[in-house]
C-alpha cells in the first residue's frame, strides 16, 4: 500500500511542480493543478476500495498522514484560487489590508480548531482510533459537517481536519509572501521616485509658516483632513529646518500692521510677472 501511494504522491508533486514553473498566472496555475489533484484523488480512492487494511493502525496511518498529503492540496489550490478571484482592484493599502483579512480567516479557523490542533501538532495518538477509523464519528468530538456529505468509505470524521491544517500552513506561507512582495514593490517605487537633489529652505522660517497656514486654511491636504501639527512636521521633515514655535510665529503675523500675507502677496506678485513674461522659461 505505502509503495503505491508513494509512487502516486511523488507523480502528482512532479506534475505540480512543473505546473508551477511552467504558468505563470496564478488562476490559470490553480485551474491546472486542481484538475491533475482530482484524477489522481480518484486513483486514490479506487486503490483503497480494493484494498483491506491489515490492522487499525494501518487504517489510521492512512487516513492521519497519507490522505491528507493529497487532499490538503485541492484545499490548497482551491481556496488560493478564490482568494485571487476576488482580489480588489486597488493599491498597495487595499492589497494589504486583503491579505491581511485572509490571515485573520486563518486564524480564526485555528481559534475554532484549537483543541483538535493541538491534540494533532503535539503528535497526540489516544484518540486516533475515533478521528482516524472509518465509521467511528464521535458528534462529541466536533465534527466538521464536510464529514456526513462525505464518502464513509474514504473518509473518517477528522482526516479532513488534518488536510485543512496542512492546507492552512501553505496557505499562510502564500498570504505572507504575497504580502511580502506588496511591501517591496512599494518600496522600490518610493526609491525610485526618491528625488536625487535635496531641497532646502532657504526662506525666512516665518514665509514657510505664512504659507504653511495658508495651505491649511484652503484644505489641500487629505481632503482638508489633514492636522495642522503634521503638515508642519511634514514641512520640517523634506526641507530640513526647524520651525520652532510656529503657532506664536502665526499671532505674530496676524498682529501685522501692515501687509499681514506678505510672503503669499509676493509669491502672487513673483507668479504674475513670471506669466506676464512671455520669453520667461516654463
Amino acid at each position: 500500500m505505502n509503495t503505491k501511494t508513494n509512487k502516486l504522491l511523488s507523480d502528482l508533486n512532479e506534475q505540480l511542480n512543473f505546473i508551477e514553473l511552467e504558468i505563470d498566472n496564478q488562476l490559470t496555475r490553480c485551474e491546472s493543478s486542481i484538475e491533475i489533484i482530482l484524477k489522481v484523488l480518484i486513483n486514490l480512492k479506487n486503490l483503497i476500495s480494493k484494498f483491506k487494511f491489515n490492522s487499525e493502525t494501518e487504517e489510521i496511518q492512512f487516513f492521519k498522514e497519507i490522505k491528507p498529503q493529497f487532499t490538503s492540496k485541492i484545499i490548497y489550490y482551491n481556496t488560493i484560487f478564490n482568494i485571487e478571484m476576488k482580489k480588489p482592484n486597488g493599491g498597495t493599502r487595499v492589497l494589504k489590508k486583503y491579505y491581511n483579512n485572509e490571515l485573520i480567516k486563518l486564524k480564526a479557523f485555528f481559534d475554532n480548531e484549537l483543541e483538535f490542533y493541538k491534540y494533532y501538532r503535539t503528535g497526540n495518538i489516544y484518540l486516533d482510533y475515533k478521528y482516524f477509523l472509518r465509521g467511528k464519528f464521535d458528534i462529541k468530538l466536533s465534527v466538521n459537517s464536510y464529514y456526513f456529505e462525505s464518502d464513509k468509505t474514504f473518509s473518517t470524521s477528522h482526516d479532513y481536519k488534518v488536510a485543512k491544517i496542512l492546507a492552512n500552513d501553505l496557505i499562510q506561507l502564500y498570504l505572507e509572501n504575497q504580502l511580502i512582495m506588496i511591501e517591496n514593490k512599494d518600496n522600490n517605487e518610493k526609491s525610485q521616485r526618491k528625488p536625487n537633489t535635496k531641497m532646502a529652505w532657504t526662506g525666512s522660517k516665518v514665509a514657510l509658516t505664512e504659507l504653511l497656514y495658508a495651505l491649511h486654511s484652503e484644505g489641500v491636504f487629505n481632503n482638508g483632513v489633514a492636522d495642522l501639527k503634521d503638515i508642519a512636521e511634514y514641512f520640517e521633515h523634506i526641507f530640513e529646518i526647524d520651525l520652532g514655535q510656529y503657532r506664536r510665529t502665526f499671532l505674530e503675523i496676524r498682529v501685522r500692521k501692515s501687509e499681514r500675507t506678505k510672503f503669499i502677496t509676493a509669491l502672487n506678485e513673483a507668479l504674475i510677472k513670471r506669466m506676464d513674461n512671455s520669453d520667461d522659461v516654463i
